[in-house]
């Protein structure tokens, strides 16, 4: 679109209706929208929201991590990058240090070729960095953690002793995902915060020593629970005293297996016949999407921390994140980010669009892996440097002027995908360019395909997400029942996962510390792999979607957006109406 018509568009206030390259769906870009890309000097999107976010993700692998050879040293290494790959992947501590110069790798640009099949020449030429562990200590089976300590399988940030999930300021956590701000000894969580001794809850607050809690905040001494605050000495929502609980509360054995599913199952039908609010929304104006606080001025954001304001199409933000479309997992701090992963951490990032993992940078465009730099274009593994251009040096002058042309050149010459999608300024890096196989990124987490969809829908596909086959020594089936009948010996067992569809290597082994835990919290041992462990949590969370619905208690004609489907069985209530229900 010229920019004659996106001024005409944002004086008279209209929207277009566009329909998608890709999935060839409408969607709507709002007067809102077009003021950003003019802001920003980018071009109007040719992929639907949707779209863009599954485009992104597939670029991103969080919880695959591999057993390789680092190409500098030869020793193993852990990395988020499979082996026998066709580029290099170097340990940390060597990606870090002076021994290799990632401008030895720089080129001049060729206006005969698309630039999109240039960067990948690049992208598949320089060392890459095993994993992002950034002020770490002992956290070597991890890929993605920043000053945390002692954390295995994590997603760590400044965390502790945590293993399997995702976590920020938490404490000896196994199995939790989004366990934000001071959780400690927690197990089984999902979107939880400030908690001390709690098990198999989700969007749970302030609360202790607990179990099977669902949207609680306050509580103590609570056992499947839904919509309490403040209480003490509840079970399945029924008051007792302090004894007459701890009496009907040993009734309830969470270190047998079968106990344990029929728990949940009684939990899971209290949840479905006690009404939730459409979105967890709090201290925010003009806003829609779930899990957000102290916003302003934000659509269709999801697990935003604090404080962002004029966002829109965002899926995890750090606090203060603040003109930024487009993104995922962008550190606090950060400003005018666009159609980006993994940005910001630190002090935050400044204008960055279409980048993979860029920190504490400003003025950065189409570049990956890059670190305290500046007025980058089409760079990768570059730390403190400035006017880039495919990791080549360039004057100020002669920079600007380039970049000038390459953005002229990338519209003249675009890249065409097998899919014959276009791609010209202005789109994030092309799907079947991704490092990962859609199998082991975060796309096929959120929007599960089968192999035959996701090659039909022009991703790459991983064969196998295991590194070697494992011979199972005892099948999940044939554990014991009770923990209490679990002894040392099972640590020697490689166990054969119970899920048909193993995401994994098809088999697992507990460690000396997850046992030490179940035997403390007195559950059951786990059935399921890591990996499958993960995609149960996250079939927890709501879908990056957004339906227009009417509060389904009696007499209100209250609508919103929600992230509850119609044809799900859940009650849900406007804010209004739930909160005067629950308070």
């Amino acid at each position: 679109m010229k920019i004659v018509t996106i001024k005409r568009l944002i004086n008279t206030m209209e929207s277009k209706t566009k329909k998608c390259q890709n999935c060839h769906k409408e969607f709507i870009i709002e007067p809102e929208d077009f003021e950003f890309y003019k802001k920003i000097d980018v071009p109007e999107p040719t992929f639907c929201p949707e779209c863009r976010m599954q485009r992104r993700l597939a670029w991103h692998n969080e919880v695959f991590p591999y057993k390789r050879k680092c190409d500098f040293s030869g020793k193993d290494i852990f990395s988020m990058y499979r082996p026998n790959n066709s580029f290099k992947v170097y340990h940390e501590k060597i990606w870090w240090s002076d021994k290799w110069d990632p401008l030895e790798y720089g080129r001049d640009y060729d206006f005969n070729r698309s630039f999109f099949e240039q960067f990948y020449e690049l992208l598949l030429d320089v060392p890459r960095l095993s994993s992002l562990s950034v002020g770490s200590v002992n956290c070597d089976y991890c890929i993605l953690t920043l000053n945390s300590k002692d954390c295995y399988m994590a997603l760590a940030n400044i965390s502790e002793n945590c293993m399997y999930g995702s976590y920020f300021k938490s404490n000896g956590c196994i199995d939790c995902l989004f366990a934000s701000v001071k959780n400690e000894n927690c197990y089984e969580c999902v979107d939880c915060s400030n908690n001390f001794n709690l098990l198999f809850s989700q969007y749970a607050d302030d609360c202790i020593d607990s179990a099977f809690l669902y949207s609680c905040r306050n509580c103590q001494n609570c056992f499947g629970c839904v919509n309490l605050r403040n209480k003490k000495y509840y079970i399945f929502n029924k008051s007792y005293s302090k004894e007459n609980y701890q009496k009907e509360i040993a009734k309830y054995d969470l270190g047998k297996f079968k106990d344990l599913l029929r728990i949940k199952k009684k939990f899971e039908q209290l949840k479905l016949v006690l009404p939730r609010k459409f979105a967890s929304i709090f201290h925010s104006e003009n806003v829609n999407g779930d899990n957000i606080s102290n916003a302003q001025n934000c659509h269709f954001c999801f697990d935003a921390l604090l404080n962002i304001e004029n966002c829109k199409y965002v899926f995890v933000a750090g606090n203060n994140l603040k003109d930024s479309y487009d993104l995922y997992d962008v550190g606090s701090g950060s400003e005018l980010i666009y159609d980006s992963i993994e940005v910001g951490s630190g002090r935050g990032s400044y204008r960055v669009f279409f980048s993979y993992m860029v920190f504490g940078s400003r003025n950065i465009e189409y570049s990956n892996n890059c670190f305290s730099s500046s007025n980058l274009f089409g760079c990768t593994g570059l730390r403190h440097k400035k006017y880039c251009i495919l990791n080549k040096q360039y004057t100020k002058k002669e920079y600007e002027k380039l970049v000038s042309e390459i953005k002229k050149q990338m519209n003249e010459f675009p890249y065409i995908d097998k899919n014959k999608n276009i791609y010209k300024y202005g789109e994030f890096f092309p799907i079947e360019l991704s490092l990962f196989g859609y199998n082991e990124s975060k796309a096929g987490e959120y929007y599960p395909l089968t192999k035959k969809e996701a090659i039909a829908n022009g991703f790459n596909w991983h064969s196998s997400t295991r590194q070697r086959k494992y011979q199972s020594t005892t099948k999940a089936k044939d554990l014991p029942d009770d923990i209490e009948k679990v002894d040392k010996s099972i640590l020697k067992e490689v166990i054969k996962c119970a899920s048909q569809d193993c995401l994994g290597s098809g088999v697992f082994k507990i460690t000396p510390k997850e046992l030490k835990f179940y035997k403390e919290k007195k559950i059951a041992l786990p059935r399921l792999c890591f990996h499958c462990r993960h995609r149960e949590r996250i079939k927890q969370k709501y879908p990056l979607k957004l339906w227009e619905r009417q509060c389904m208690n009696k007499g209100c004609n209250n609508t919103f957006q929600t992230t509850y489907s119609p044809d799900r069985k859940e009650i849900v209530y406007c804010e209004d109406c739930y909160n005067e229900e629950v308070g």
